[in-house]
């Protein structure tokens, strides 16, 4: 091994080192600290007022967002905020970065019954995804899931789709064709 080589290494060690001290520092002080802070109902709700701040000016703040719907404690305590966040960033992404004016939100499905997106979203995320929901003709039993008739799952592909915008814009991949309507 050469010495630029060793230095390397010992440099790579010293990061994954910090980076351990830094999660056990996490684990061991500053969540212990802060679950045991005796907050009054009176003082604000800081999700809450986050959530409400938040707003859609670049696509990292979409990502912002989608990263809080990793936690699904957090999702069953702000659902009511994050679903109207989720359905803005969905109005913002579908205004701002495809230019598409002409397709309502909320979406409507039979007997003009609401689609919450936050609700489609999480249910195709736990099936694995777009694709894999797909590959496997599971749109009928995310339809049922979140409340609809077995036969609407084919239209919540279709309004899933912008989900897959969402994830192609992400990973800078190139957008397919929106040849889809709703």
């Amino acid at each position: 091994m050469t010495r630029e080589e060793e230095v390397g290494m010992l440099e790579k060690e010293s990061v994954i080192s910090r980076e351990t001290e830094h999660e056990r520092f996490k684990t061991e002080f500053l969540n212990d600290y802060f679950e045991s802070l005796n907050v009054s109902m009176n003082e604000p709700e800081w999700n809450v007022l986050i959530l409400q701040a938040m707003s859609f000016k670049e696509f990292n703040d979409c990502k912002a967002l989608l990263d809080m719907l990793e936690d699904e404690d957090y999702i069953i305590k702000y659902i009511y905020h994050l679903d109207i966040k989720f359905s803005e960033m969905i109005d913002w992404f579908m205004k701002v970065k495809l230019e598409i004016f002409t397709r309502p939100l909320p979406t409507s499905a039979s007997e003009n019954r609401k689609v919450c997106l936050l609700d489609l979203y999480m249910s195709v995320k736990r099936e694995g995804g777009h694709r894999m929901v797909t590959e496997n003709n599971l749109w009928a039993k995310i339809a049922k899931e979140i409340g609809f008739d077995y036969s609407e799952g084919e239209y919540m592909r279709l309004i899933n789709y912008l989900q897959y915008l969402i994830t192609c814009h992400e990973n800078k991949l190139p957008l397919p064709p929106l040849s889809l309507s709703l």
